[in-house]
């Protein structure tokens, strides 16, 4: 039950950013009007929103798992998420080396969780 929540804690993080990165795609502003901004796209609120949910999620999944074990599933499995999404909705690369970093990724995840 506790990888289930962590699995989706690190999905809701993992959409966060990429509902983030969907709302600051036409921000042209400098730094001063970023907030006006924030609070009035939709999706950056969404993004809040499940970052949010992930935080809670995250939270309650380290009162019950090593840090050492839920840290780098979180990271690691969130991180080849959002290179997937930023790759099909973004259009961001994903090359060979990317796919090759992946798989490393996930195999030190299985090797720090033993």
């Amino acid at each position: 039950m506790i990888y289930i929540l962590l699995v989706l804690s690190l999905i809701s993080n993992a959409l966060a950013n990429v509902f983030i990165k969907a709302g600051m795609r036409d921000y042209t502003g400098g730094i001063l009007h970023i907030f006006h901004h924030l609070l009035r796209s939709p999706l950056v609120l969404a993004g809040l929103l499940f970052f949010g949910l992930a935080f809670i999620g995250y939270s309650f999944v380290l009162s019950r798992l090593e840090l050492s074990i839920a840290y780098p599933i979180m990271t690691g499995a969130g991180f080849a998420i959002v290179s997937i999404f930023s790759f099909i909705l973004f259009g961001e690369s994903f090359s060979p080396v990317k796919i090759i970093g992946i798989i490393f990724v996930f195999i030190g995840i299985i090797l720090l969780s033993r």
